[in-house]
């Protein structure tokens, strides 16, 4: 198939749908509104459904129903519509139910602002809704890989039986690149039939139950183990990470993801072009973080930065990966401010040259 101009949005829009996706339900939200208004126009010509759900919860509780049933389904929000999903998202992890949420990040806290941020790293990784549970999250840095993203997203919802949230920023979704779409494309996991979806029973199979309360406790300990060991699968199998430079010398270490790699990738080349020796780690999953390519690429610089749209978040865990082996340091804005090149390379230079104190 060839390339075609798109925005964002539109293209995680049509990534669903060539994934089989036929059902949506959400609500809208600035700055990720063209994927809803692209999925109303196109799912009927498929032959899908597209509902505007009355609210956010509502539309959480749609998906968690779709899902029992077995189908392909997505949601998408912008960042104080997400918060408002985590009640359901918390009660579709417990049921193991397969669901795809896209979040295009908008400055925050509150209301805040409709413009780029990346203020929800926190809620999209350490759980966002009640009890002991995880998305699996991956945060991409163009509309390409958007696209194909959100295509895997499907599927290692499926394998997982969990929700899979797709984390970008109102820049990825309002964005226009080239995008292409694969007719050959194949899952990147092995599907089996969904025998657990509660799709009616006439007596020829076990009863499929669709539930997340177990009042035993002993039961429901058990279930938590459960749900941990696919957690822990998850990190052991599916970290994703993007490396530029870290094969060669390099005095400081960059790690950012989503649209500030992209600026950070500029930043780099024109470094490199000065003589000034940086690399970058850019995480493309967010849980399960990349700990060890951060380590082992932390280990050959005498600092880090980290850069990030917010008061830093990721930070935690790329100090967590370094072990206070090299000092860590931050630079970010917020409030739909974006960092620049000139930022980048002005604060590599300093910690180039032995400048600045670490966060």
């Amino acid at each position: 198939m060839a390339k075609k101009l798109m925005k964002g949005a539109e293209a995680m829009g049509e990534a669903a749908i060539q994934a089989g996706c036929r059902l949506f339900f959400g609500y809208p939200i600035t700055p990720q509104n063209e994927i809803p208004e692209y999925m109303s126009a196109r799912l009927p010509q498929v032959g899908g459904t597209f509902v505007q759900a009355e609210s956010e919860v509502a539309a959480s509780n749609m998906i968690y129903g779709a899902a029992g049933a077995g189908e392909r389904v997505l949601t998408s929000s912008s960042s104080p519509g997400i918060s408002l999903m985590m009640e359901g998202l918390s009660y579709i992890a417990g049921s193991e139910l397969p669901v795809v949420v896209i979040n295009i990040m908008r400055a925050g806290p509150g209301l805040g602002g409709i413009l780029p941020a990346q203020g929800d790293y926190f809620q999209a990784t350490k759980g966002g809704g009640h009890g002991d549970y995880r998305c699996l999250v991956l945060a991409p840095w163009s509309v390409q890989e958007a696209a194909d993203l959100v295509q895997d997203a499907f599927d290692l919802a499926d394998y997982y039986r969990n929700p899979v949230l797709i984390l970008g920023d109102g820049l990825i979704g309002q964005m226009m690149e080239p995008v292409e779409f694969k007719a050959d494309r194949r899952p990147c996991k092995p599907l089996a039939p969904k025998t657990w979806a509660s799709t009616g029973w006439k007596g020829d199979r076990p009863r499929a139950i669709i539930n997340s309360l177990f009042l035993d406790p002993e039961a429901l300990e058990r279930h938590n183990q459960k749900l941990a060991a696919k957690y822990a699968a998850m990190e052991r199998d599916e970290k994703r990470v993007a490396e530029v430079g870290t094969d060669g010398q390099y005095e400081v270490l960059v790690v950012a993801y989503g649209t500030v790699a992209r600026v950070v990738y500029t930043a780099l080349d024109d470094l490199r072009q000065a003589g000034v020796r940086a690399a970058m780690v850019r995480p493309v999953s967010l849980f399960p973080f990349p700990y060890e390519a951060v380590r082992r690429a932390a280990e050959k610089a005498k600092a880090v930065l980290v850069a990030e749209l917010s008061t830093g978040q990721m930070i935690e865990d790329v100090r967590l990966a370094v072990e206070g082996r090299v000092p860590v340091h931050f630079i970010g804005r917020q409030g739909g401010m974006l960092l620049t090149p000139e930022d980048i390379a002005a604060r590599v230079r300093e910690l180039a040259a032995g400048e600045g104190s670490h966060a």
